[in-house]
């Protein structure tokens, strides 16, 4: 998701300079200095901490290990460039830990740590998150509890953090930032951090799965496609809030993808605020309608543009209000197509507030309400709400429940990796047309991993209510990726009462945890 959202010692050796010509050689009396000294840098050294503790869940008194440490990468000279940060948690008392199913997790951004889907809601350990409307519990202190909902049940999860977020860091002189920051150079560290971490654990033969959120789906699509090309095949990989294809989410001239795409997402949030008259008694079949509408009569409006009859014109916006509850005016000065930070704004009226982009069920006052739409901050409500709370219980997780300790910051967001990444990147099926394209698109890659690996399966995770990787456009995608006849058995689909994380909501973590925990199940076993 769009999260806005090595330590080394030198120690010298000494060189040597040059021998008397006489046989018995006698000490130089020089005193040795900063030019007759080699600077030498120690390898670093792969660390982890291990800890045990017990949690009740899926209805059994768990015991398990949680281990934190890091892995070293390296480059082809076996140089090392990089250490990566991750939380494991293994099942204690299996019987042969090889063969139980393992997966590895992360959040996205670029440039988000995977301490949300951990402590979120995923980990053996959980935040009690503040809900829309109870700002008070927004501010410390922040309540951590034994999580009965996580999936530990069925799997060990592995949660790692991306170079340059939370406590992996790049390892100079071998380690450069363009050799990470970017959409291929950051699934290529994720394979190396894959072989190595089975290879050390001896997993090899244990199931294995990919779980992202947000970016972390477009890393999976990419990442699922270079494991399979380094021999190390998946059982499933597990999306939460998917954009695979960034034109389907991108606002701009031209493009009216996303116009349409949105829409059932608006009508969606619009139903959550009460913002239609009448009220539709069933979300999923307004949402049905709104979908039949956006790809129907609406898109072949947009289609038209200009040569749209202004008697089509006044009808689709009437249409529209409808779905969304802004005015029909509002629509027709928008030239029928509303982008995200509009409706945001607009959709509360005269309450001069905004509905979250992450999750629209949070909303947030604004400070100047007067100011034009494109001067406004893009902070937003669910950021706001949650932020808080996960920065301090991390760390304070970190520190007294898994005993681990650095001296370097937990970095939860970076904004820097976010600015610096590479966004070229050129799918297998995009060559086939020759050139490069302008706008990322990672299905393929996960067409390819799906074709190339006929008992990979995939599970997709859509939040109603999330303004940021809306549903429709998941739809979209999937519906566009060419895949071979059959392969669409493979891919089950789940729709949640929330928005981009999908466990802020207390009510839609059970059944999200549930449904997660029987995908790994099924997909686990020998047919």
């Amino acid at each position: 998701m769009r999260a806005f959202l090595g330590y080394w010692v030198l120690t010298a050796s000494v060189a040597i300079c040059g021998m008397a010509k006489s046989q018995s050689p006698k000490p130089s009396s020089k005193p040795e200095t900063a030019a007759t000294r080699a600077e030498v840098k120690p390898k670093p050294k792969e660390r982890a901490v291990s800890t045990h503790h017990t949690v009740e869940a899926a209805g059994q008194q768990m015991a398990y290990t949680a281990t934190a440490g890091t892995i070293i990468l390296h480059n082809a000279k076996g140089q090392p460039t990089a250490k990566m940060f991750y939380i494991a948690y293994t099942k204690d008392g299996v019987d042969n830990p090889a063969a139980r199913p393992l997966t590895f997790s992360y959040n996205g951004g670029p440039g988000a740590a995977s301490a949300l889907v951990d402590l979120g809601g995923f980990g053996p350990r959980k935040i009690i998150w503040p809900q829309p409307g109870n700002a008070a519990a927004a501010r410390p202190p922040y309540q951590v509890a034994p999580n009965p909902d996580t999936v530990l049940a069925n799997t060990d999860l592995v949660f790692v953090d991306a170079i340059g977020t939370g406590y992996s860091r790049i390892l100079p002189p071998a380690g450069k930032p363009k050799m990470f920051y970017g959409v291929r150079q950051d699934a290529e560290a994720f394979t190396q951090f894959v072989e190595r971490y089975i290879s050390k654990y001896h997993r090899w033969g244990s199931p294995k799965f990919l779980l992202g959120e947000s970016y972390g789906t477009t890393r999976s699509a990419v990442l699922a496609q270079e494991l399979i090309q380094h021999g190390i095949y998946l059982n499933g990989v597990i999306l939460c809030s998917t954009v695979l294809n960034f034109p389907t989410i991108s606002f701009a001239p031209g493009n009216d993808l996303p116009f349409i795409l949105y829409l059932p997402s608006y009508a969606a949030v619009a139903w959550y605020h009460h913002r239609l008259h009448p009220e539709p008694a069933s979300l999923p079949d307004l949402i049905h309608r709104a979908e039949a509408f956006a790809a129907g009569p609406y898109a072949t409006a947009l289609f038209q543009g200009s040569a749209l009859s202004q008697a089509d014109r006044q009808n689709i916006a009437h249409q529209l209000a409808g779905l969304t509850g802004l005015p029909a005016s509002l629509w027709l000065r928008a030239n029928l197509r509303v982008s995200l930070r509009l409706f945001r704004r607009r959709l509360l009226g005269s309450e001069d507030a905004s509905t979250g982009r992450y999750d629209a069920r949070y909303t947030l006052p604004e400070l100047q309400p007067l100011l034009p739409i494109a001067g406004r901050s893009n902070a937003g409500a669910t950021t706001s709400a949650i932020e808080g709370p996960l920065t301090a219980s991390f760390n304070d997780y970190l520190e007294r429940h898994l005993n681990y300790r650095s001296q370097h910051h937990y970095v939860q967001l970076s904004y820097h990796v976010n600015s610096a990444w590479d966004w070229k990147f050129n799918p297998p099926v995009q060559r086939l047309f020759g050139g490069g394209s302008m706008f990322l698109n990672v299905a393929p890659s996960l067409a390819r991993a799906m074709t190339n690996d006929p008992g990979l399966e995939v599970m997709q995770n859509n939040g109603y209510f999330d303004m940021a990787t809306p549903f429709f456009a998941t739809q979209y995608t999937f519906q566009h990726m060419s895949l071979p006849p059959g392969a669409a058995k493979r891919i089950t689909t789940d729709y949640y009462h929330c928005g981009h994380m999908l466990y802020l909501n207390p009510k839609v973590l059970p059944v999200l945890s549930r449904n997660i925990n029987q995908f790994i199940l099924q997909a686990s076993r020998a047919q």
